[in-house]
């Protein structure tokens, strides 16, 4: 099957721009993390080797992607730094809306580049992002209850603790949760 190569319009923040990876460079990346060809068309680069080295959403999202390519438009987006054209993370949505029109997200930042306010950055854009679909009716983060300054920037954003699952990989996670409708009120300017 030939995937796409299109993808969804930059999200610009104040210092960080978030580029979509397309369909097939998601595939690419995950058959050989190395293959720099899904940045030839790019100006920006990854010196830190965000989605190449360590644990990466890339081996879930990309089964999805291949079942269905449609899905791919919540996935994957780099963290760019515009001063440098850097990737200094990533952000991705772990699945399209359910039929609720739940739609959770997870991110990283390099370690080189956490606690400047990237996360916060990069969360803001593509929360506005969604909230500008029909179908999204709530917004979920997860986040392991033992790492603080996660839970501090999910409720920094006014979101509402909704309990506890358990994933697979990573144990015990805190489910907090806003509407898009608060989203929107609080946090997104017209």
């Amino acid at each position: 099957m030939k995937l796409p190569h299109s993808t969804e319009p930059v999200i610009h923040g104040e210092r960080i721009d978030l580029h979509h990876l397309a369909a097939d460079d998601l595939i690419a990346l995950h058959a050989n993390p190395e293959d720099i060809s899904i940045y030839r068309s790019h100006t920006y680069r990854n010196p830190y080797r965000v989605l190449v080295d360590g644990p990466s959403p890339v081996r879930w999202r990309a089964p999805q992607v291949l079942e269905n390519p449609a899905c791919n438009k919540w996935f994957i987006r780099w963290m760019v730094l515009r001063a440098t054209n850097e990737i200094v993370g990533s952000i991705s949505f772990h699945a399209p809306p359910d039929a609720s029109g739940m739609i959770e997200i997870g991110l990283g930042v390099h370690e080189e580049f956490r606690r400047k306010g990237f996360a916060r950055e990069a969360l803001i854009g593509m929360w506005s992002w969604a909230c500008e679909h029909d179908e999204v009716r709530t917004l979920r983060y997860t986040v392991d209850p033992n790492n603080e300054p996660s839970v501090e920037l999910v409720k920094s954003f006014g979101f509402s603790h909704v309990g506890q699952q358990i994933d697979e990989e990573d144990g015990p996670e805190d489910m907090y949760e806003m509407s898009a409708t608060d989203f929107r009120a609080r946090h997104m300017t017209t």
